[in-house]
This record gives structure tokens, C-alpha cells and sequence, in this order.
């Protein structure tokens, strides 16, 4: 059926989902409605905020669905209304229902930030770099009850640099989930598209990560703290207090120097940065965000703030 037109209903919320969406508007499916989570309260006036999916949708047209509940016959019923051959799913926050899951013909398909069955979970695209993996990438998988477990339709996989954030990552990675999503309905259009079991002797856990998870053990290597620092790039943060002030670290460097200085010590304090002792070699730290102001960099930092060598980085 190579000239098969797909009735699709989209679910995702976050920025990671939006490309996927845009390129199935810009293909030859039907996207007949987007459901996305209810808009949030953010920032400190606590206004509601629409998901960037809910955006991208009303720009193009496409009806827009945000229930609260989705464990409901009512709900389910809406779904049917619009009869749908697929569901494509991309970081939408809720498990879907085995009623849901069933609903369409071809089943629900999901867009998964990682190389299944690594990093099964919430956060597959922070603890590919927290682990130290050499490559990360994207699985359109076929969903099933469980947490990530189904089968694999297609996965595309692409090369971890030394100095990359989680950042800097989710936007690779949602681009190229958008561009393999396209290439599976394609295969499937053309019955190509095979499942294959994930092999679950293999498969890893990538729990949801929390504030408190950002602070920093300095009695860990330097190298281990790097990918911490990078992996927690934006959120939550990795973090350290000094003299009672909470200070946010961003741009890391591993120095391979070792020293006689407890773990935690501030060793040096200048243009280049902060050099701090650990378990095994340095590390260097270019950027900072003290509690309360933007993040900048260490030398605009310390114009107006020195820092004494010998200051100790704490847990609290």
C-alpha cells in the first residue's frame, strides 16, 4: 500500500515532540487531532503556560485535546470519534491505557529518546551521558502495556561528543526522532516495517530525575562528575553550595592533576574558572548560576565576587 494515506492521532506534550509532529504535517498522513497535557502553571508569577505541542498544533490547525483523565469511557469514546489507523506517541507523560493501546488498527507507536532496551524510562536522554555512553539515539517502538518494553520497528543512532549536554542532546535527538518516525511510516506504508523483540536480559533503567539528584559528590572521580555536570544540562542542575550559597555548575573540564587537597576544596579561582579537587584529578567549572541570578560565566562572576582557594564545596 505504498500510496496508503494514515489517519493519525498525535500525543505529545514537551519541545522534544514537536518535530515529529511538523513532519508528520509536512507528509503525506492526516493528523485529525493532538492531544497534549493540560497547560501548566510556570515561572514566578505562576501564569499558564501552554505545551510547545499544544502551539505547534493550533498554528497548523489541528484540533487539540487536553484532558485530565484519560482512563475514562467518555474519553475513549472521543478517540474513536475520530477513527484513527494510528497513534503516534512522543514524550506525551502519561501510560497509556491498554484500551487506548488497542484502539486503532495498527496499534500506538512511540518515540523513545534512547537505543532500547538501554535506558528504559522517564529520562533515557540525561542518563545516556550521566553513564558515559559513546552513542545515544532514538527507537519508534510498538507500544504495549509495560514501561518501553515493546517491540522495535526502527532506531537511528548518532555519536556523544565529550561536551555534550542534555541540552544540547534533546534537540539532536527530537529532530531525529521526527525524521525516523518518517521513515518507519514510510517502511509501513510500503510493508516493510518488522518488529523485532527488544532483548530484555539487556535493558536499563533512566528513572525521572530530581532537584536533589544536581547535587555533587566531590568524593567521586572528576570524570564521573563531568558527565553529572553535562547530564543534569539544564535540569535539575547539578549543584554545590559555598559558604552557604547554592551555586548551579554548568561547562565542565577534566584536569588531569592530581593533589593533595580534600575532595570538594576550591584549589583555584580565576579567569579560566573553578578548579576543584576530587576522588581522582580536577575539575574545572566555566559557568556558574549563584541562587537567585542568571548563569554566567566564572570570570563575570568573580569581577565582583572572590573566591578564596581552600573554600570547601558542600552538600548544604
Amino acid at each position: 500500500m505504498p500510496n496508503k494515506s494514515f489517519r493519525i492521532i498525535f500525543m505529545g506534550t514537551p519541545d522534544f515532540a514537536v518535530p515529529a509532529l511538523h513532519k508528520l504535517l509536512d507528509g503525506p498522513d492526516q493528523v485529525v487531532a493532538v492531544i497534549t497535557q493540560p497547560d501548566r502553571r510556570k515561572g514566578r508569577g505562576k501564569k499558564l503556560s501552554p505545551p510547545p505541542v499544544k502551539l505547534a498544533a493550533e498554528q497548523a490547525g489541528i484540533p487539540v485535546l487536553q484532558p485530565t483523565k484519560i482512563r475514562t469511557e467518555e474519553f475513549l469514546d472521543t478517540l474513536k470519534g475520530y477513527n484513527p489507523d494510528l497513534i503516534v506517541v512522543a514524550a506525551y507523560g502519561r501510560i497509556l491505557p491498554r484500551a487506548i493501546l488497542t484502539l486503532p488498527p495498527l496499534g500506538c507507536i512511540n518515540i523513545h529518546g534512547s537505543l532500547l532496551p538501554r535506558h528504559r524510562g522517564a529520562a533515557p536522554i540525561q542518563w545516556a551521558i550521566i553513564k558515559g555512553d559513546s552513542e545515544a539515539g532514538v527507537t519508534i517502538m510498538q507500544m504495549d502495556a509495560d514501561m518501553d518494553t515493546g517491540d522495535i520497528l526502527l532506531a537511528a543512532a548518532i555519536p556523544l561528543t565529550d561536551d555534550e549536554t542534555a541540552g544540547s542532546l534533546f534537540a539532536k535527538l527530537a529532530d531525529l526522532g521526527g525524521t525516523t518516525l518518517t521513515q518507519a511510516l514510510d517502511l509501513l506504508r510500503m510493508g516493510r516495517l518488522f518488529p523485532i523483540e527488544q532483548n530484555h536480559n539487556l535493558a536499563t533503567s533512566s528513572p525521572p530525575l530530581t532537584k536533589e539528584d544536581g547535587c555533587l559528590n566531590w568524593h567521586k572521580p572528576a570524570l564521573e562528575l563531568h558527565r553529572m555536570v553535562r547530564g543534569l544540562d539544564p535540569w535539575p542542575a547539578a549543584y554545590s553550595f559555598i559558604n552557604g550559597q547554592r551555586f548551579r555548575l554548568f561547562s565542565p573540564e577534566v584536569v588531569h592533576k592530581e593533589s593533595d587537597y580534600p575532595a570538594g576544596t576550591l584549589i583555584l579561582a580565576d579567569q579560566q574558572g573553578l578548579l576543584i579537587a576530587t576522588a581522582k584529578d580536577c575539575l574545572l567549572i566555566q559557568e556558574i548560576q549563584p541562587e537567585g541570578k542568571k548563569r554566567m560565566t566564572v570570570e563575570a562572576y568573580l569581577c565582583g565576587h572572590p573566591l578564596t582557594p581552600g573554600l570547601m564545596l558542600t552538600s548544604q
